[in-house]
């Protein structure tokens, strides 16, 4: 870092703008660095109920903020697992989960994968994810997923929470670390001669310069794509879906640690569970069903009077940006793209965006070849988190509309997911070429596994065909059931 004061600006609040806020203060908190953040007090805050991927945890830890501090703010709760219902029903699997992989799945996770190799040769073993995976066990039983002092093993969680207020919440401590916060509405923004970022100019009539800004400025993208011509690049020919809409009902009695994916006409549902209420949602293409179509079949789903439910609309750009970061402007969140909300990634890109944009100044300052080589490395990380996501649209065995016919036929299909589906059905060894594409930055071999047995992607039985079911001869049953015992019910 150089010693001349370097001058950050954030445009935009919401969850994005404040846990970059956060991340940045905290890591350049002994640096001669100042962070202005600044946000319209004329744009309401949405608090959409959202879920998130275990790296939020590994967030709020690392900021030093404790759960009982957060979590009650927000209306949160815990999150072990993702439910996916009706997805693959031509493979008579109702449901399936995916769990979040903790430490101790080390004891079990090769038994999944060699189940799972003999049933790909036609045999008759147990290949259900939930079962070879604790936090499958944690989340059929109800229980929490913190740790006792005396369990010698990590258990890995993620949260459901209501995003508004986390963002408020993350506003505030950062405030805290000194980052200085503008209630401004942005109307214009001013460039220096060589195309650079130099100030946001506010309707207030104040200008706020920056020596480096960042954007958070939602789908808009006010600097980055509006401001330096950078192109966004749609996933629509991967990922048809485009609106939601979203519908509170009240908070269960008892609140599941997971959240529900309900395959719908044409796209699917969420459930989230928070302290207060029960978020939930209809993600759908608007090509392949009408807006007050997907509302009235959303109530239908929840059991809800359409008359009397409070339903909101969302529109969603899902893609990405050609470069992330362009000359001294780094897009952060929905600025830099967004991908379907079905595995909960949103957060977790944005996280892993800002850590790993840390990492290359840190090492070499804001030069040309660390701007270079953090586009590649953020673009590449999208598209093997879309390839994941892609995949389960195709996978599904659903025949009951035009929607997951099409998903069904979609050949737009990067070369990454090919050679997966490639090596899979042909029997090879699939952690092999993981590791050869170098995939594990996000989904790995055990999430991989989850998926393609989750939804029954697997050839007939072969009549007669016998072989050793490790899930049986290993015990897993019994060996989780006095795991089990450690955790207090939700």
């Amino acid at each position: 870092m150089s010693t001349k004061p370097l001058q950050v600006v954030i445009a935009g609040g919401g969850t994005a703008g404040w846990m970059t806020a956060n991340l940045l203060a905290k890591r350049w908190l002994n640096q001669p660095v100042t962070i202005t953040l600044v946000e319209s007090p004329d744009i309401g805050i949405i608090g959409v109920g959202e879920g998130s991927t275990p790296t939020l945890k590994r967030f709020f830890s690392d900021m030093g903020i404790a759960e009982q501090d957060w979590m009650p703010a927000c209306n949160a709760t815990y999150k072990v697992s993702i439910r996916f219902e009706g997805w693959s029903p031509g493979a008579n699997i109702p449901a399936y989960s995916h769990p979040f992989i903790s430490q101790l799945d080390t004891f079990s996770e090769r038994s999944f994968y060699v189940n799972c190799f003999h049933r790909r040769m036609g045999q008759d073993v147990l290949t259900r994810p939930d079962e070879f995976l604790f936090n499958g066990w944690l989340a059929k039983h109800q229980r929490s997923p913190v740790t006792p002092p005396n369990f010698p093993f990590r258990i890995e969680y993620g949260y459901h929470f209501d995003s508004g207020l986390v963002g408020e919440f993350l506003k505030r401590h950062a405030q805290g670390l000194g980052v200085v916060h503008k209630a401004l509405n942005i109307t214009d923004v001013e460039c220096h001669p060589n195309g650079e970022i130099a100030a946001l100019h506010s309707k207030e009539g104040e200008r706020i310069e920056g020596d480096f800004f960042i954007d958070c400025t939602g789908f808009q993208s006010l600097l980055l794509q509006k401001t330096l011509g950078v192109n966004f690049k749609s996933f629509k020919d991967n990922l048809f879906n485009d609106s939601a809409v979203v519908c509170p009902t009240p908070a269960q009695t008892t609140l599941p640690v997971e959240t529900r994916a309900t395959a719908l006409s044409a796209g699917w549902a969420w459930q989230i569970p928070l302290t207060n209420r029960t978020g939930n949602g209809y993600v759908y293409s608007s090509d392949f069903i009408s807006d007050e179509q997907a509302a009235s079949e959303l109530c239908r789903h929840l059991g809800v009077d359409e008359d009397s439910a409070a339903l909101r609309k969302l529109t969603m750009n899902v893609g990405q940006v050609e470069r992330h970061w362009a000359n001294n402007c780094l897009a952060v969140g929905l600025s830099q793209g967004f991908i379907e909300p079905l595995e909960a990634t949103a957060l977790h890109l944005v996280q892993t965006s800002v850590e790993i944009f840390l990492d290359h100044v840190d090492e070499d300052g804001f030069s040309e070849t660390q701007r270079s080589a953090y586009n590649q490395l953020i673009s590449e990380r999208f598209e093997r988190v879309r390839d994941y996501i892609v995949a389960h649209y195709r996978l599904n065995t659903r025949s009951d509309s035009e929607y997951w016919l099409a998903n069904q036929h979609n050949e737009n299909l990067s070369d990454s997911l090919l050679h997966l589906f490639n090596v899979w059905y042909r029997r090879g060894d699939l952690g092999q070429e993981i590791q050869r594409q170098q995939l594990d930055s996000h989904f790995g071999n055990t999430s991989w596994h989850c998926l393609l047995a989750g939804y029954g992607a697997f050839p007939p039985l072969e009549k007669g065909a016998t072989t050793t079911d490790l899930y049986k001869q290993n015990q897993l049953a019994a060996f989780f059931e006095g795991c089990l015992l450690n955790f207090k019910p939700q």
